[in-house]
């Protein structure tokens, strides 16, 4: 499946999908500079986030990658950036 773009929508709903959401979290509010551990996905939820991202959208994050993107809006830029990277870069 060739995806061009991610978006925050697409975050939330794979968010949902595998970890669902804490009580209490509204994703449906401005969280595109909220931390991950603020709206309640810790590590393990990320983790699971990350893999859906990579399966869904064909691309391949780094051991770092989702310790240094903190925020949806760093995750979402840098899903684009690999999304818009020329094929084996």
């Amino acid at each position: 499946m060739s995806h061009t773009e991610f978006t925050i929508e697409d975050l939330k709903r794979i968010l949902l999908e595998g970890a669902g959401a804490d009580e209490g979290v509204d994703l449906d509010s401005d969280i595109l500079d909220t931390d991950f551990e603020e709206l309640g996905y810790e590590s393990l939820a990320l983790l699971e986030t990350g893999g859906r991202i990579e399966r869904e959208y064909g691309v391949s994050f780094d051991d770092d990658t989702l310790a240094e993107n903190r925020t949806p809006r760093a995750l979402v830029a840098t899903v684009n950036a690999l999304l818009a990277a020329p094929a084996g870069v």
